[in-house]
């Protein structure tokens, strides 16, 4: 059975009785005082469902992106707001997908657990958007360690964050042969940089949804 002919009912029924637990009462108060369903986030996560791409070698599910975009669904049906979470599913793949076999080890079944959060990802920038062939954010390498400057808007969830990834140019564009090439992409301790060459600055705005300006200023990590 192909992805089309799939309802993945098991996955929507079982997300569904966890969402019940949550009633709109519960996202419409956390919404009027602007807070963050930190029991919400937490029963999905010891459920496994924040976890369902991790491969399962590393504590995850090894579930399909098909899968993981039917949880997403199911949450946003239920009345909760998939956007205090959604981060905490997909962001770890760049770990997946490109982390070195001792960050796999390191950061995946953490991530898996919730006991580290990796919600945030700093892409988007005030004069490019999301146009990271563009992107104006550097990485340059000096004595054994990445120095970071540049700066990034409407990046979510670095309250509550432990790490983000950071994309950031670490070859001038002008000396690269595709405008795709010269990018890298970086894990950033949060509790480490903040106010050591990170600062992060809310954004206000109409909705319960957290948004940040970064500057980095000669940010210094591994």
């Amino acid at each position: 059975m192909t992805d089309s002919q799939h309802d993945y009912q098991e996955i929507r029924d079982a997300v569904r009785a966890l969402c019940a637990q949550f009633p709109d009462e519960y996202h419409r108060k956390i919404d009027e005082e602007r807070g963050y369903p930190d029991e919400f986030v937490q029963a999905l996560t010891e459920a496994g469902w924040m976890a369902a791409l991790i491969p399962q070698e590393y504590g995850g599910s090894g579930l399909t992106m098909a899968e993981a975009s039917v949880i997403m669904e199911e949450i946003n049906r239920s009345g909760g707001n998939s956007g205090a979470c959604h981060g905490q599913m997909y962001v770890m793949n760049a770990i997946v997908r490109g982390g070195s076999p001792a960050q796999r080890e390191k950061y995946l079944p953490r991530i898996a657990t919730g006991e580290l959060r990796i919600q945030s990802m700093g892409v988007t920038e005030p004069s490019t958007g999301s146009d990271t062939t563009q992107l104006k954010t550097t990485a340059e390498k000096k004595d054994g360690r990445w120095v970071i400057n540049g700066q990034k808007v409407w990046i979510s969830r670095i309250q509550h964050s432990d790490m983000m990834i950071l994309l950031a140019r670490t070859t001038p564009l002008a000396e690269v042969k595709k405008r795709s090439e010269g990018l890298s992409c970086f894990l950033v301790d949060l509790k480490q940089a903040i106010g050591h060459g990170l600062t992060v600055r809310p954004i206000l705005n109409m909705v319960n949804h957290e948004t940040n300006e970064l500057f980095f200023d000669n940010l210094e990590i591994p």
